[in-house]
């Protein structure tokens, strides 16, 4: 069987179904994995409503039981459950399959250990990869027994242990789960809070027939910003295929970015902790920094990435880190990311202050930003050079923290490949509308010269 080494990357495993992802494939995976986890005890899988989703775990698990590894199936689930069911109940690691808001024909596995310890690239998705090419496994005695186990209801008193139910107050929210799993959590979250969901697409359907599930994109938030207008809602969330990701909108329909939610939340946990460590990544605007250090927090800036962000949580036992793509991580979540406890959290800041949420967040937009721009670009390495040829010689400063960040006293940007995707990112900051509009335009020229805009990303 031809297997395409590219799939295995920086912090998960994603390929296109079934030529470079499939049942076979899932079967030489479930057994490097079962062989890299040292702990004892079962194995969890989870997998998400993609329509290939229920023959890569059949694959998966056949593997994991084939190296003598007993798995537990936990059946149809968003991807922060998985890090919780490793957290709370007594697995050796975790895997669940997804492709979070890749198009439908894409798939994967994101991996971790007990604890939801991540696993990286560099620790133990590339030796995985080498032990499948070179058909080196273990030769196990037994066959491994598999079983079922249903983790929401444990999943939900999880979550709502980061906020104090009874002063959440009533509020009115448009929920776009984009045929997506985050659907499955609105039934128990309505039993708990007084909330009004008004749904959008919540059917599990794999195939995304209204919309595909990345938030990121503008073009896919349309729907709920349009109904949260239509309802008068207090506020909407957009979520992605696999749950552990959602944008706020605000009650006029505005789009509450990755970096203005860093810097709530990241405000919310120093009033309560002073001094505590938070951790932010290389693509979070100014107001973040700007938060923690007026707060007296220890702020620190990290690569882009899960896996990534979880080693660095751990190594400076953060209590919150935040993505400027929406991804928000907890210490008490086993320092791993949850888009559930961030509603929540978001929920309380709402309710404590007894403000609309786009007074809320007034105070932190004070930078206008591009946005992610993405790239088409065949040799990224080489463009990335060229860019820093033409800035860096006039810049403040410059880090390669994650691809090339380029400092200026009133503007900066970072210039990033994707780790999921094929693509070329681009973000840019600046103080005013003026200045964004300048440099947006001559950055995107120039990449436009090595390639095209990504269409729809």
């Amino acid at each position: 069987m031809a297997i395409d080494p590219s799939i295995f990357k920086e912090y998960d495993i994603r390929g296109i179904y079934p030529e470079t992802i499939n049942y076979e494939l899932a079967i030489l995976i479930g057994r490097a994995f079962a062989d890299f986890v040292s702990d004892n005890g079962p194995i969890a899988v989870g997998r998400d409503m993609r329509l290939s989703s229920p023959k890569i775990a059949k694959g998966l698990i056949e593997g994991i039981t084939k190296q003598g590894r007993d798995v537990v199936d936990v059946g149809l689930i968003t991807t922060d459950m998985i890090y919780f069911a490793t957290g709370k109940f007594p697995f050796a690691g975790g895997i669940m399959i997804t492709a979070s808001h890749n198009p439908k024909e894409y798939n994967g596995l994101k991996l971790c250990l007990a604890k939801a310890a991540p696993v990286s690239g560099e620790g133990g998705i590339y030796q995985m990869r080498d032990n499948i090419l070179n058909n080196k496994f273990k030769q196990a005695e037994k066959v491994g027994k598999v079983s079922q186990k249903n983790i929401l209801a444990d999943w939900i008193n999880h979550a709502l242990f980061f906020v104090d139910e009874k002063t959440i107050k009533p509020l009115k929210i448009v929920v776009d789960a984009g045929n997506g799993m985050a659907s499955i959590l609105f039934p128990d979250l309505k039993k708990r809070l007084p909330l009004e969901i008004v749904p959008l697409y919540f059917d599990l359907d794999g195939s995304f027939p209204n919309h595909p599930a990345a938030p990121i994109v503008p073009e896919n938030l349309k729907d709920a910003q349009k109904k949260v207008l239509e309802e008068k809602a207090n506020l909407g969330l957009v979520f992605d295929g696999d749950g552990d990701r959602a944008v706020l909108i605000d009650e006029t329909g505005k789009v509450v970015s990755g970096t203005i939610m860093t810097a709530m939340i990241a405000e919310y946990f120093l009033k309560k902790i002073k001094g505590a460590t938070i951790l932010y990544n290389a693509i979070c605007g100014w107001i973040v920094p700007e938060v923690i250090n007026s707060l007296e927090g220890k702020g620190i800036r990290v690569p882009v990435g899960h896996s990534l962000i979880k080693e660095n949580m751990r190594k400076y036992d953060a209590l919150f880190a935040g993505e400027h793509s929406g991804h928000y991580y907890f210490r008490e979540n086993y320092y791993a990311d949850s888009a559930l406890i961030t509603i929540l959290i978001t929920l309380q800041i709402i309710s404590q202050e007894n403000k609309k949420v786009s007074e809320i967040i007034q105070k932190f937009d004070k930078y206008p930003s591009s946005g992610e721009i993405n790239f088409e670009i065949s040799d990224k390495k080489k463009v990335i050079g060229e860019v820093e040829k033409i800035y860096s010689p006039k810049a403040k400063s410059t880090d390669k923290i994650d691809g090339l960040t380029v400092w200026f006293d009133d503007w900066w940007f970072n210039l990033r490949p994707s780790n999921t995707e094929p693509l070329l990112r681009l973000n840019i900051e600046a103080k005013n509308q003026e200045l964004l509009d300048l440099r947006k335009k001559e950055i995107v020229d120039f990449l436009k010269s090595y390639g095209s805009l990504a269409a729809g990303r």
